[in-house]
């Protein structure tokens, strides 16, 4: 269809929305489990594995958003979320919309995605190479 053949051009736009998007919410769930904010169920004193998890999505998020070293976080951060859903969801139940690991599904596949794809326009990584 023509009306989908011209919304092709766009597509560097539309990945580079989709990366800061994604990022955005992934800086919630790092500064939630941080600075307890926003407010949530994630506040007290961080250790091991949720402290790097803490770091990782805090920084990693930041990083992303500004589309700064995209391929390298962005595999680093899908392992990440790999391990999450494995650790914390998959023990509570095989199917995720019962586990709660349906955002850890996603933020790991849509990592995976920028591995591949790279960070699209509105990059820091663009002007590197340029």
């Amino acid at each position: 269809m023509k009306l989908f053949e011209g919304l092709a051009r766009f597509q560097p736009q539309a990945l580079g929305v989709l990366r800061i998007m994604t990022a955005l919410q992934f800086i919630e769930h790092g500064s939630q489990k941080l600075f307890n904010f926003p407010v949530g169920e994630h506040a007290g004193t961080l250790t091991g594995l949720m402290l790097a998890a803490a770091i990782l999505e805090f920084v990693g998020g930041i990083l992303l958003a500004l589309g700064l070293l995209t391929r390298p976080v962005a595999f680093l951060l899908c392992g990440e979320m790999a391990v999450a859903y494995f650790m914390a969801h998959y023990p509570r139940d095989f199917f995720p919309v019962n586990n709660g690991g349906d955002a850890a599904i996603s933020f790991c596949f849509i990592f995976l995605y920028l591995v591949f794809a790279g960070a699209g326009a509105f990059a820091l990584d663009n002007r590197r190479s340029a």
